[in-house]
Protein backbone atom coordinates (compact mmCIF):
# COMPACT_ATOMS: atom_id res chain seq x y z
CA UNK A 1 0.00 0.00 0.00
CA UNK A 2 1.33 3.32 -1.25
CA UNK A 3 1.95 5.89 1.97
CA UNK A 4 -0.12 9.43 0.61
CA UNK A 5 1.04 12.77 1.79
CA UNK A 6 -0.40 15.94 1.37
CA UNK A 7 1.93 18.10 -0.41
CA UNK A 8 1.59 22.01 0.52
CA UNK A 9 3.52 22.87 -2.80
CA UNK A 10 0.73 20.45 -4.98
CA UNK A 11 -2.26 21.61 -2.75
CA UNK A 12 -3.21 17.16 -3.14
CA UNK A 13 -2.72 14.07 -2.00
CA UNK A 14 0.77 12.52 -3.68
CA UNK A 15 1.88 8.72 -3.14
CA UNK A 16 5.35 9.10 -1.58
CA UNK A 17 8.46 7.93 -3.17
CA UNK A 18 11.80 8.73 -1.82
CA UNK A 19 14.57 10.13 -3.25
CA UNK A 20 16.17 6.84 -2.10
CA UNK A 21 14.80 3.72 -2.01
CA UNK A 22 13.40 2.90 1.59
CA UNK A 23 14.83 5.59 2.98
CA UNK A 24 13.71 9.16 3.99
CA UNK A 25 15.45 12.53 4.60
CA UNK A 26 12.97 14.32 6.83
CA UNK A 27 13.65 18.18 8.16
CA UNK A 28 11.66 19.64 10.62
CA UNK A 29 12.01 23.37 11.46
CA UNK A 30 12.39 22.92 15.55
CA UNK A 31 11.99 25.58 18.50
CA UNK A 32 13.26 29.18 18.81
CA UNK A 33 14.81 28.49 22.71
CA UNK A 34 13.70 31.41 24.57
CA UNK A 35 10.80 30.37 25.96
CA UNK A 36 8.63 27.04 26.92
CA UNK A 37 6.53 25.23 23.92
CA UNK A 38 3.14 25.69 24.34
CA UNK A 39 0.93 23.21 23.93
CA UNK A 40 0.05 24.69 19.59
CA UNK A 41 3.62 24.07 19.35
CA UNK A 42 4.03 20.50 20.55
CA UNK A 43 0.54 19.44 18.61
CA UNK A 44 2.91 20.50 15.45
CA UNK A 45 6.00 18.32 16.59
CA UNK A 46 3.46 15.33 17.79
CA UNK A 47 2.20 15.24 13.83
CA UNK A 48 5.76 15.22 12.70
CA UNK A 49 5.94 12.50 15.17
CA UNK A 50 3.07 10.50 13.80
CA UNK A 51 4.96 11.08 10.31
CA UNK A 52 7.81 9.49 11.36
CA UNK A 53 6.10 6.59 13.17
CA UNK A 54 3.66 6.21 10.22
CA UNK A 55 7.20 6.42 7.41
CA UNK A 56 8.70 3.08 9.40
CA UNK A 57 5.68 1.23 10.15
CA UNK A 58 5.38 1.67 6.48
CA UNK A 59 8.58 0.37 5.59
CA UNK A 60 10.92 3.06 5.54
CA UNK A 61 13.85 3.96 7.50
CA UNK A 62 13.99 8.04 8.27
CA UNK A 63 16.97 10.61 9.04
CA UNK A 64 15.30 12.97 10.94
CA UNK A 65 16.97 16.36 11.70
CA UNK A 66 15.73 19.21 13.33
CA UNK A 67 17.36 22.33 14.04
CA UNK A 68 17.10 24.40 17.56
CA UNK A 69 17.37 28.25 16.94
CA UNK A 70 19.12 29.73 19.38
CA UNK A 71 19.89 33.36 17.39
CA UNK A 72 18.83 35.13 14.72
CA UNK A 73 15.21 34.74 15.49
CA UNK A 74 13.43 38.31 15.57
CA UNK A 75 10.56 39.17 17.37
CA UNK A 76 9.00 40.34 14.12
CA UNK A 77 8.90 38.01 10.79
CA UNK A 78 9.65 41.19 8.77
CA UNK A 79 13.29 41.22 9.83
CA UNK A 80 12.12 43.71 12.40
CA UNK A 81 12.49 43.89 16.38
CA UNK A 82 14.67 42.32 18.44
CA UNK A 83 16.58 38.80 18.74
CA UNK A 84 14.11 36.54 21.21
CA UNK A 85 16.98 35.32 23.31
CA UNK A 86 18.80 38.64 23.86
CA UNK A 87 15.18 40.29 24.56
CA UNK A 88 14.66 37.02 26.92
CA UNK A 89 18.26 37.43 28.65
CA UNK A 90 17.45 40.98 29.29
CA UNK A 91 14.15 40.62 30.67
CA UNK A 92 15.57 38.15 33.07
CA UNK A 93 18.72 39.55 33.85
CA UNK A 94 21.05 36.13 32.48
CA UNK A 95 22.61 35.03 29.36
CA UNK A 96 21.17 34.19 26.13
CA UNK A 97 23.55 31.21 26.08
CA UNK A 98 22.01 30.15 29.27
CA UNK A 99 18.77 31.00 28.07
CA UNK A 100 18.78 28.84 24.96
CA UNK A 101 20.52 26.26 26.95
CA UNK A 102 17.65 25.88 29.84
CA UNK A 103 14.56 26.04 27.20
CA UNK A 104 16.25 23.67 24.89
CA UNK A 105 16.54 21.38 28.35
CA UNK A 106 12.73 22.36 29.05
CA UNK A 107 11.30 21.75 24.89
CA UNK A 108 13.16 18.33 25.01
CA UNK A 109 11.57 17.27 28.74
CA UNK A 110 8.49 17.49 27.23
CA UNK A 111 9.34 16.31 23.76
CA UNK A 112 10.35 12.84 26.04
CA UNK A 113 6.91 13.13 28.03
CA UNK A 114 5.13 12.71 25.33
CA UNK A 115 6.82 9.94 23.98
CA UNK A 116 8.16 11.79 20.50
CA UNK A 117 10.85 9.56 18.91
CA UNK A 118 14.20 11.89 19.05
CA UNK A 119 15.35 13.32 16.09
CA UNK A 120 18.14 11.36 14.00
CA UNK A 121 20.33 14.96 14.34
CA UNK A 122 19.70 17.90 16.49
CA UNK A 123 21.29 20.82 15.07
CA UNK A 124 21.93 24.29 16.92
CA UNK A 125 21.90 27.31 14.65
CA UNK A 126 25.03 28.55 16.77
CA UNK A 127 27.27 25.34 15.88
CA UNK A 128 26.71 25.64 12.30
CA UNK A 129 26.90 29.88 11.51
CA UNK A 130 29.81 28.68 9.21
CA UNK A 131 27.90 27.03 6.74
CA UNK A 132 25.33 29.19 7.07
CA UNK A 133 27.86 32.20 5.87
CA UNK A 134 29.42 29.86 2.87
CA UNK A 135 25.66 29.12 1.51
CA UNK A 136 25.55 33.32 1.89
CA UNK A 137 28.61 33.90 -0.25
CA UNK A 138 27.29 30.93 -2.74
CA UNK A 139 24.42 33.65 -3.09
CA UNK A 140 26.59 36.33 -3.48
CA UNK A 141 28.17 34.53 -6.11
CA UNK A 142 25.38 33.86 -8.21
CA UNK A 143 23.80 37.53 -8.31
CA UNK A 144 21.39 36.64 -5.50
CA UNK A 145 22.00 39.24 -2.83
CA UNK A 146 23.11 43.38 -2.15
CA UNK A 147 24.41 45.08 1.08
CA UNK A 148 22.26 47.81 2.15
CA UNK A 149 22.60 49.63 5.73
CA UNK A 150 25.59 47.28 6.28
CA UNK A 151 23.73 43.98 6.09
CA UNK A 152 22.96 41.10 3.43
CA UNK A 153 19.76 40.89 1.61
CA UNK A 154 18.39 38.31 -0.75
CA UNK A 155 16.86 39.91 -3.49
CA UNK A 156 13.66 38.39 -4.68
CA UNK A 157 14.00 39.82 -8.00
CA UNK A 158 16.52 37.40 -8.94
CA UNK A 159 14.73 34.53 -9.46
CA UNK A 160 11.57 33.65 -11.22
CA UNK A 161 9.28 31.80 -8.90
CA UNK A 162 9.70 33.85 -5.64
CA UNK A 163 6.46 32.18 -3.57
CA UNK A 164 5.47 29.44 -5.23
CA UNK A 165 4.86 27.75 -2.02
CA UNK A 166 2.48 30.00 -0.47
CA UNK A 167 1.14 30.82 -4.35
CA UNK A 168 1.85 34.48 -3.59
CA UNK A 169 0.82 37.16 -6.50
CA UNK A 170 4.84 37.94 -7.87
CA UNK A 171 4.09 40.71 -10.05
CA UNK A 172 1.72 42.04 -6.74
CA UNK A 173 4.57 41.99 -5.04
CA UNK A 174 6.99 43.89 -7.76
CA UNK A 175 4.67 46.83 -8.17
CA UNK A 176 4.62 47.76 -4.30
CA UNK A 177 8.01 47.37 -4.49
CA UNK A 178 8.57 50.46 -1.42
CA UNK A 179 5.15 49.67 0.29
CA UNK A 180 6.74 49.03 3.64
CA UNK A 181 9.79 51.04 3.42
CA UNK A 182 9.08 52.70 6.83
CA UNK A 183 9.84 48.59 8.37
CA UNK A 184 13.13 48.22 6.45
CA UNK A 185 14.01 51.41 4.21
CA UNK A 186 17.08 49.70 3.07
CA UNK A 187 15.32 46.85 1.06
CA UNK A 188 14.72 47.30 -2.54
CA UNK A 189 11.82 44.76 -2.55
CA UNK A 190 9.51 45.00 0.74
CA UNK A 191 9.60 41.01 0.66
CA UNK A 192 13.42 40.94 0.29
CA UNK A 193 14.92 39.34 3.68
CA UNK A 194 18.17 39.29 5.55
CA UNK A 195 20.38 37.01 4.99
CA UNK A 196 23.31 38.50 7.51
CA UNK A 197 22.60 41.43 10.55
CA UNK A 198 25.50 43.41 11.31
CA UNK A 199 25.94 45.66 14.48
CA UNK A 200 24.69 48.96 12.26
CA UNK A 201 21.44 47.54 12.70
CA UNK A 202 21.01 45.81 15.44
CA UNK A 203 24.46 46.88 18.09
CA UNK A 204 26.74 45.32 19.93
CA UNK A 205 24.62 41.62 20.77
CA UNK A 206 25.81 38.69 23.16
CA UNK A 207 25.81 35.99 20.02
CA UNK A 208 27.82 37.60 17.23
CA UNK A 209 30.08 36.04 14.27
CA UNK A 210 33.09 37.63 11.82
CA UNK A 211 32.02 37.04 8.75
CA UNK A 212 32.80 38.88 5.22
CA UNK A 213 30.21 41.83 5.67
CA UNK A 214 31.49 42.52 9.07
CA UNK A 215 30.54 41.18 12.60
CA UNK A 216 27.06 40.28 12.86
CA UNK A 217 24.92 37.16 13.15
CA UNK A 218 22.46 35.30 10.54
CA UNK A 219 19.06 35.46 9.59
CA UNK A 220 16.43 33.18 10.71
CA UNK A 221 15.39 31.63 7.11
CA UNK A 222 19.38 30.86 6.73
CA UNK A 223 19.29 28.73 9.04
CA UNK A 224 17.19 26.34 8.32
CA UNK A 225 18.50 26.16 4.59
CA UNK A 226 22.13 25.48 5.67
CA UNK A 227 21.67 23.20 8.36
CA UNK A 228 19.06 20.67 6.28
CA UNK A 229 21.67 20.50 3.01
CA UNK A 230 24.89 20.10 5.61
CA UNK A 231 22.86 16.73 6.78
CA UNK A 232 20.29 15.85 4.04
CA UNK A 233 22.07 16.80 0.55
CA UNK A 234 20.65 19.51 -1.21
CA UNK A 235 17.56 18.17 -2.26
CA UNK A 236 15.93 15.64 0.03
CA UNK A 237 12.43 13.84 0.59
CA UNK A 238 10.27 15.90 2.87
CA UNK A 239 9.95 19.53 4.87
CA UNK A 240 7.70 20.11 8.23
CA UNK A 241 6.33 22.61 10.09
CA UNK A 242 3.23 24.65 10.98
CA UNK A 243 0.95 26.27 8.61
CA UNK A 244 2.25 29.51 9.74
CA UNK A 245 5.83 28.71 8.16
CA UNK A 246 4.37 28.98 5.01
CA UNK A 247 4.16 32.64 3.78
CA UNK A 248 7.25 33.54 4.85
CA UNK A 249 9.69 31.25 6.64
CA UNK A 250 9.58 28.44 4.37
CA UNK A 251 8.83 30.62 0.90
CA UNK A 252 12.24 32.28 1.56
CA UNK A 253 13.81 28.95 2.67
CA UNK A 254 13.06 27.84 -0.88
CA UNK A 255 13.65 30.59 -2.34
CA UNK A 256 17.54 30.83 -1.15
CA UNK A 257 17.70 27.28 -1.18
CA UNK A 258 16.84 26.54 -5.24
CA UNK A 259 18.64 30.22 -6.11
CA UNK A 260 22.13 28.83 -4.32
CA UNK A 261 21.76 25.10 -5.92
CA UNK A 262 19.65 25.76 -8.89
CA UNK A 263 17.46 22.39 -8.51
CA UNK A 264 14.85 21.71 -6.63
CA UNK A 265 15.19 21.88 -2.74
CA UNK A 266 12.04 19.36 -1.00
CA UNK A 267 9.78 17.09 -2.78
CA UNK A 268 7.40 17.17 0.07
CA UNK A 269 5.93 19.93 1.78
CA UNK A 270 3.96 18.79 5.20
CA UNK A 271 2.32 21.65 7.13
CA UNK A 272 0.37 21.43 10.38
CA UNK A 273 -2.83 23.43 11.19
CA UNK A 274 -3.16 25.55 14.43
CA UNK A 275 -4.30 24.70 17.77
CA UNK A 276 -7.08 27.43 18.95
CA UNK A 277 -7.93 28.01 22.30
CA UNK A 278 -11.26 30.26 22.88
CA UNK A 279 -9.71 33.37 21.62
CA UNK A 280 -8.24 31.86 18.49
CA UNK A 281 -4.58 30.46 17.31
CA UNK A 282 -2.42 29.94 20.45
CA UNK A 283 0.38 32.11 20.67
CA UNK A 284 3.62 33.09 23.45
CA UNK A 285 3.08 36.95 21.89
CA UNK A 286 -0.66 36.91 24.02
CA UNK A 287 1.79 36.48 27.34
CA UNK A 288 -0.24 33.88 29.23
CA UNK A 289 -0.10 30.50 27.55
CA UNK A 290 -0.74 26.81 28.10
CA UNK A 291 2.23 24.36 28.41
CA UNK A 292 2.58 20.71 28.78
CA UNK A 293 3.42 21.14 32.40
CA UNK A 294 0.24 23.41 33.23
CA UNK A 295 -1.23 20.15 32.03
CA UNK A 296 0.02 18.14 34.66
CA UNK A 297 -0.11 20.15 37.00
CA UNK A 298 -3.73 19.77 36.70
CA UNK A 299 -3.79 16.08 36.86
CA UNK A 300 -3.67 15.43 33.30
CA UNK A 301 -1.47 13.28 31.87
CA UNK A 302 0.82 13.61 28.90
CA UNK A 303 -0.51 10.86 27.25
CA UNK A 304 -3.63 12.25 27.84
CA UNK A 305 -2.92 15.21 25.25
CA UNK A 306 -1.34 13.02 23.08
CA UNK A 307 -4.45 11.03 22.68
CA UNK A 308 -6.67 14.70 22.21
CA UNK A 309 -4.22 15.62 19.29
CA UNK A 310 -4.81 12.07 17.61
CA UNK A 311 -8.79 12.32 18.20
CA UNK A 312 -8.23 15.39 15.11
CA UNK A 313 -7.10 14.94 11.85
CA UNK A 314 -3.07 17.30 11.83
CA UNK A 315 -4.31 19.32 8.91
CA UNK A 316 -7.67 20.46 10.57
CA UNK A 317 -7.51 23.14 13.07
CA UNK A 318 -8.52 21.88 16.87
CA UNK A 319 -9.94 23.16 19.41
CA UNK A 320 -8.35 22.70 22.84
CA UNK A 321 -10.56 23.41 26.03
CA UNK A 322 -9.87 21.40 29.36
CA UNK A 323 -13.56 19.68 28.64
CA UNK A 324 -11.64 18.28 25.48
CA UNK A 325 -8.98 17.01 27.06
CA UNK A 326 -11.23 15.65 30.27
CA UNK A 327 -12.89 13.51 27.61
CA UNK A 328 -9.77 12.58 26.02
CA UNK A 329 -8.37 11.12 29.24
CA UNK A 330 -11.22 9.18 29.98
CA UNK A 331 -11.36 7.71 26.62
CA UNK A 332 -7.08 7.12 26.81
CA UNK A 333 -7.76 5.71 31.00
CA UNK A 334 -10.85 3.34 29.29
CA UNK A 335 -8.08 2.10 26.69
CA UNK A 336 -5.87 1.56 29.35
CA UNK A 337 -8.03 -0.49 31.75
CA UNK A 338 -9.71 -2.49 28.53
CA UNK A 339 -5.79 -3.82 27.73
CA UNK A 340 -5.33 -3.84 31.62
CA UNK A 341 -8.17 -6.72 31.25
CA UNK A 342 -6.56 -8.48 28.38
CA UNK A 343 -3.22 -8.89 30.24
CA UNK A 344 -4.40 -9.67 33.36
CA UNK A 345 -6.88 -12.49 31.22
CA UNK A 346 -3.00 -14.10 30.43
CA UNK A 347 -3.01 -11.75 27.02
CA UNK A 348 0.48 -11.98 24.88
CA UNK A 349 2.10 -10.53 21.76
CA UNK A 350 1.38 -13.71 19.05
CA UNK A 351 1.96 -13.57 15.18
CA UNK A 352 -1.45 -12.58 13.40
CA UNK A 353 -2.65 -15.45 11.22
CA UNK A 354 -6.41 -15.20 11.09
CA UNK A 355 -8.11 -13.16 8.34
CA UNK A 356 -10.62 -11.08 11.03
CA UNK A 357 -7.16 -10.12 13.10
CA UNK A 358 -5.33 -9.57 9.59
CA UNK A 359 -8.41 -7.10 8.32
CA UNK A 360 -8.00 -4.63 11.44
CA UNK A 361 -4.21 -4.65 10.50
CA UNK A 362 -4.88 -3.65 7.13
CA UNK A 363 -7.20 -1.78 7.78
CA UNK A 364 -5.42 0.84 10.25
CA UNK A 365 -2.33 0.88 7.45
CA UNK A 366 -4.55 2.05 4.85
CA UNK A 367 -6.17 4.58 7.39
CA UNK A 368 -2.54 5.53 8.33
CA UNK A 369 -1.29 5.86 5.36
CA UNK A 370 -3.88 7.75 3.87
CA UNK A 371 -2.57 11.30 5.13
CA UNK A 372 -2.34 10.06 8.83
CA UNK A 373 -6.05 9.70 9.05
CA UNK A 374 -5.63 9.38 13.36
CA UNK A 375 -9.07 9.68 14.19
CA UNK A 376 -10.39 6.74 11.50
CA UNK A 377 -7.06 4.46 13.33
CA UNK A 378 -8.27 5.67 16.48
CA UNK A 379 -11.71 3.91 15.12
CA UNK A 380 -10.13 1.02 14.43
CA UNK A 381 -8.55 0.59 18.06
CA UNK A 382 -11.72 0.98 19.74
CA UNK A 383 -13.10 -2.00 17.16
CA UNK A 384 -10.77 -4.30 18.20
CA UNK A 385 -11.18 -3.68 21.97
CA UNK A 386 -14.95 -4.10 21.25
CA UNK A 387 -14.54 -7.29 18.65
CA UNK A 388 -15.75 -10.26 20.42
CA UNK A 389 -14.72 -12.64 17.79
CA UNK A 390 -11.19 -11.79 18.36
CA UNK A 391 -9.25 -13.48 20.72
CA UNK A 392 -7.71 -11.73 23.75
CA UNK A 393 -3.91 -12.69 21.94
CA UNK A 394 -5.09 -10.86 18.79
CA UNK A 395 -6.69 -8.21 20.91
CA UNK A 396 -3.41 -7.49 22.71
CA UNK A 397 -0.98 -7.49 19.07
CA UNK A 398 -3.03 -5.44 17.48
CA UNK A 399 -3.02 -2.66 20.00
CA UNK A 400 1.08 -3.18 20.53
CA UNK A 401 0.88 -2.70 16.28
CA UNK A 402 -0.88 0.23 16.36
CA UNK A 403 1.40 1.33 19.14
CA UNK A 404 3.94 1.74 16.95
CA UNK A 405 2.56 5.18 15.36
CA UNK A 406 -0.08 5.99 18.45
CA UNK A 407 2.44 6.15 20.47
CA UNK A 408 0.62 5.89 23.37
CA UNK A 409 3.04 3.67 25.64
CA UNK A 410 0.53 0.43 25.26
CA UNK A 411 3.76 -1.54 26.11
CA UNK A 412 4.08 -0.21 29.89
CA UNK A 413 0.73 -1.44 30.87
CA UNK A 414 1.02 -4.18 33.65
CA UNK A 415 -1.37 -6.67 34.72
CA UNK A 416 -3.63 -5.57 37.61
CA UNK A 417 -2.27 -7.10 40.15
CA UNK A 418 1.47 -6.32 39.50
CA UNK A 419 0.41 -2.73 40.61
CA UNK A 420 1.39 -2.54 44.33
CA UNK A 421 0.50 1.14 46.08
CA UNK A 422 2.84 1.85 49.04
CA UNK A 423 0.74 2.81 52.57
CA UNK A 424 1.68 6.44 51.91
CA UNK A 425 -0.49 6.52 49.01
CA UNK A 426 -3.16 4.20 50.29
CA UNK A 427 -3.53 6.03 53.41
CA UNK A 428 -3.90 9.78 51.18
CA UNK A 429 -6.34 7.50 48.79
CA UNK A 430 -8.30 6.72 52.27
CA UNK A 431 -7.99 10.41 53.02
CA UNK A 432 -9.68 11.87 49.43
CA UNK A 433 -12.87 9.43 50.38
CA UNK A 434 -13.69 10.29 53.56
CA UNK A 435 -13.07 13.92 52.47
CA UNK A 436 -15.69 13.30 49.69
CA UNK A 437 -17.86 11.82 51.53
CA UNK A 438 -17.64 15.00 53.96
CA UNK A 439 -18.11 17.11 50.50
CA UNK A 440 -15.24 19.10 51.72
CA UNK A 441 -13.88 19.53 47.87
CA UNK A 442 -10.69 21.40 48.54
CA UNK A 443 -9.16 18.55 50.50
CA UNK A 444 -10.22 15.91 48.31
CA UNK A 445 -8.73 18.03 45.44
CA UNK A 446 -5.48 18.82 47.53
CA UNK A 447 -4.86 15.05 48.35
CA UNK A 448 -5.42 14.21 44.52
CA UNK A 449 -2.51 17.00 43.71
CA UNK A 450 -0.12 14.84 46.37
CA UNK A 451 -0.82 12.00 44.75
CA UNK A 452 -0.69 13.22 41.19
CA UNK A 453 2.86 14.49 42.72
CA UNK A 454 3.99 11.29 44.24
CA UNK A 455 3.56 9.49 40.59
CA UNK A 456 -0.16 8.16 40.85
CA UNK A 457 -3.59 9.03 39.46
CA UNK A 458 -6.72 8.82 41.03
CA UNK A 459 -9.29 7.03 39.32
CA UNK A 460 -13.17 7.57 40.56
CA UNK A 461 -15.99 5.42 39.32
CA UNK A 462 -19.38 4.67 40.72
CA UNK A 463 -17.56 1.88 42.73
CA UNK A 464 -15.19 3.73 44.25
CA UNK A 465 -11.77 5.51 43.83
CA UNK A 466 -8.59 3.88 43.19
CA UNK A 467 -5.12 4.35 42.26
CA UNK A 468 -3.15 3.37 38.87
CA UNK A 469 0.59 4.55 38.16
CA UNK A 470 1.48 7.26 35.73
CA UNK A 471 2.07 6.30 32.35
Amino acid sequence: MPVLLYNTMSRALEPFHPIKESEVGLYSCGPTVYNYAHIGNLRTFLFEDLLKRTLRVSGFTVNHVMNITDVGHLTGDGDDGEDKLEKMAHTTNRTAWEIAAFYTEAFFKDYDDLNMIRPSTVCKATDHVQQMIDLIKRLEAGGHTYISGGNVYFSIDSIPDYGKLARLDLDALRTAVREDVEVDGNKKNSKDFVLWFTKSKHGEQAMMWDSPWGRGFPGWHIECSAMSMHYLGESFDIHCGGIDAIPVHHTNEIAQSEAATGKGWVNYWLHGEFLLDETGKMSKSKGEFLTLSLLTSKGYEPMDYRYFCLGGHYRSQLKFSFDSLSTARTARRNVYDRIQNLLTQGAKQVVLQRDEALAYQTAFLQHIQNDLNTPRALADLWGVLKDENLSIDEKYSLCLFFDQVFGLKFDSITKAEEQTFPSQALALLDQRTEAKKARNWALADSLRSELESMGYVVKDTPSGSSLEKKM
